[in-house]
């Protein structure tokens, strides 16, 4: 990945997530009176957290908080680890990332777990994601060095049931990003790796049904993933928030027979951080500044400048164009497996999301394969919108699991 560019932060953030909006700042687009109005997309800082690493639930158009528990879980709804079967299992996912555009950009995902008792479970997981080789450059294109750009996150998990039917789960994990090294930006700021901590909380409930007279499984949950302190790549005024997520969904499981079964799931799920506010312009189409505080005045919405309590939970009813709008911010996932006697797998799915929001809309579809203890599974994206960055992105995930 070659650039020509000192201040890479806001770039590569844009970049990544897919939304390619010019921005001021990392954690909003900004949208100017009269320009754009109807485009308002969400950016945070370390978007890889909310990227689907392994290969069966992106096959699934990016479900996973109510599916049947893997080694995985940690990504969807840690509380479904404490569902899970086997008595311990390991997972490595791997998928070249923006393979169109860049040749040596990769997600990778390492996960396990360990049962503790018939009730609670443990798990680790490790995301590392590698933005490839950059050539800095400063102004006058005098070389200033390469550079490779890297995310990573190291969590664990500990989920416990609380009934028969219901469970309840919590991750945490350190977050580390390198954007630019110690390079300054073009602001005189001196960048400096980003740091934070970020927190899951999941609920999972499961329960068989019957259908046809047939024993099937109704399965639900809620996940709220990446709850932490802002962070920063230059200096404690320059604050970007976490990508929270708040994500709820259910899974339906019906077997067609004694070897052949299906799963119907569907997510929704809404970024907890603050809608872009649409700023004043005046005749020259400048921003207009507040005399008084020295910021932006803003016409519709709310100042994103918030603390991170209120920035979360004010997600949901700062659009400036209300309810509607915050409908728009509510992303969709619909995905289904097809299961023959637990050692083959076909899948497919569709996420949406609107196009003032991203316009992220693509059909997911995949295989699986299992062979005593060992697992493999494959995962290819289709995108509605010719060209896409996105197009033919591949996962590839391999498990190995303990029976007890």
């Amino acid at each position: 990945m070659k650039a020509i560019k000192n201040s890479l932060p806001i770039f590569t953030f844009l970049l990544v997530f897919g939304s390619f909006q010019v921005a001021t700042k990392a954690q909003n687009s900004v949208v100017l009176s009269g320009q754009d109005d109807n485009r308002r997309v969400l950016i945070t800082a370390v978007p890889f957290l909310n990227f689907a690493p392994d290969s069966r639930h992106s096959a699934m158009g990016d479900v996973g908080v109510a599916t049947s528990p893997d080694a995985n879980s940690a990504q969807w709804n840690a509380a479904k680890l404490a569902f899970i079967e086997d008595d311990m299992g390991f997972s490595l996912s791997y998928s070249p990332w923006l393979g169109r555009l860049v040749p040596d950009m990769s997600l990778n995902y390492l996960t396990g777990y360990k049962k503790i008792d018939d009730v609670s479970a443990f798990g680790i997981d490790l995301r590392y994601f590698n933005m490839g080789d950059i050539e800095l450059t400063d102004g006058r294109g005098n070389s200033l060095g390469a550079f490779s750009p890297r995310d990573i996150a190291i969590g664990g998990t500990y989920s416990r049931k609380l009934s028969q039917n219901l469970s309840l789960g919590i991750s945490a994990r350190f977050i580390h990003s390198n954007l630019s090294g110690n390079i300054s930006s073009s602001g005189g700021n001196e960048g400096r790796p980003g740091v934070s901590v970020g927190t899951d909380v999941g609920i999972y409930h499961t329960s068989e049904i019957l259908i046809s007279d047939k024993e099937g499984t109704l399965s639900w949950g809620i996940n709220l993933s990446n709850i932490g302190p802002k962070i920063t790549y230059n200096s404690a005024d320059d604050l970007d928030y976490l990508p929270t997520n708040f994500r709820i969904g259910t899974a339906l499981t019906i077997p067609m027979d004694e070897m052949n079964k299906i799963t119907f799931a569907l997510d929704l799920n809404k970024l907890m951080v603050p809608s872009p506010p649409i700023y004043k312009v005046d005749e020259n189409g400048q921003l207009v500044i507040d005399p008084n505080t020295g910021n932006a005045e803003i016409e519709a919405g709310k100042d994103p400048s918030r603390p991170l309590i209120s920035g979360m939970f004010g997600s949901f009813v700062d659009a400036p164009d209300g309810f509607s709008e915050e409908l728009q911010e509510v992303m969709i996932s619909f995905g289904t497996e097809y299961s023959y006697d637990d050692k083959f797998a076909l899948r497919a799915g569709y996420f949406y999301e609107n196009p003032s929001k991203g316009g992220r809309r693509y059909f997911t579809m995949g295989v699986g394969f299992k062979y005593n203890r060992l697992g493999f599974d494959f995962s290819y994206l289709v995108p509605q919108v010719q060209n896409h960055p996105l197009a033919e992105t591949l996962r590839f995930s391999l498990q190995y699991n303990v029976q007890k």
